[in-house]
């Protein structure tokens, strides 16, 4: 979509919005996890929203979302879904849970996605995550995914989601959903 100006119309947005996406980009990145997507109306509640409208809401295997809901915060609540076992998958409603370590697995995971979303980037994703105000010690998305990660490589690779050899590597062909 252009704006009267000829720029792209999101180009100046803060974070980027799913509006700005191709219309099945979401849904074609997670069709393989099972993950169903519902979109409300805009300025409707978003249901399972653990922050409140724009934020993406998670309920069963269901991402809800609105046209402004970030694409950073879509991947963000999906990414919890693809790490939880079926048993807490069956019980979710809103608080996705989980411990520190599997938080900053989400995050690095939505990261990796990032790269497979068309119209989205890993370096579009670590711009929207600071400007959103993500928290990492070392003060950028970028720096901690790049060398303070350890953690959140491990736990990934302990469960499925990530191969051994990612760290040497670089590489992945990241989640199958297979492994869950």
């Amino acid at each position: 979509m252009q704006n009267s100006d000829d720029e792209p119309r999101y180009a100046t947005t803060a974070v980027l919005p799913l509006a700005a996406l191709p219309a099945q980009a979401l849904a074609s990145l997670l069709r393989t996890y099972d993950l169903n997507i519902t979109h409300a109306a805009e300025d409707a509640p978003i249901p399972g929203s653990y922050w409140g409208p724009p934020e993406a809401g998670l309920i069963s295997n269901t991402l809800h979302v609105r046209d402004d809901t970030p694409v950073h915060s879509a991947l963000h609540e999906a990414c919890h879904y693809i790490c939880m076992d079926s048993d807490r998958r069956a019980r979710l409603h809103t608080d996705a849970g989980g411990s520190d370590v599997e938080e900053n697995a989400v995050c690095y995971l939505q990261i990796l996605l990032a790269d497979r979303l068309a119209g989205y980037s890993r370096s579009r994703m670590f711009e929207d995550m600071d400007h959103w105000g993500y928290s990492f010690r070392l003060g950028s998305a970028r720096a901690w995914f790049e060398t303070d990660a350890d953690d959140a490589r491990v736990w990934l690779q302990q469960h499925g989601l990530l191969p051994a050899d990612f760290a040497a590597t670089g590489t992945a062909s990241v989640p199958d959903p297979r492994l869950q």
